[in-house]
């Protein structure tokens, strides 16, 4: 399990674990920052910033299966 997880990791870093590597570095930058937006507006919003953290994590890890359904992997 530790070996598969070390592989895909080292493909991943090397650019060589999806067909389009560039499309991967952009879609997890989108889910990042519209996950950091969400942080801002909330506690700006008064929210404690725990909880919008815990709230703005909820709704960008939700959000990764949409960005990333397109992926392909070699």
């Amino acid at each position: 399990m530790w070996e598969m997880a070390k592989s895909s990791i080292l493909l991943l870093l090397r650019g060589k674990l999806f067909s389009e590597p560039s499309k991967v570095y952009r879609q997890s930058a989108i889910g990042a920052v519209t996950t950091a937006v969400l942080v801002v507006v909330q506690a700006k919003l008064g929210l404690p910033v725990a909880a919008a953290t815990a709230i703005a994590g909820l709704i960008g890890g939700a959000l990764q299966p949409y960005l990333f359904k397109d992926l392909r992997y070699r």
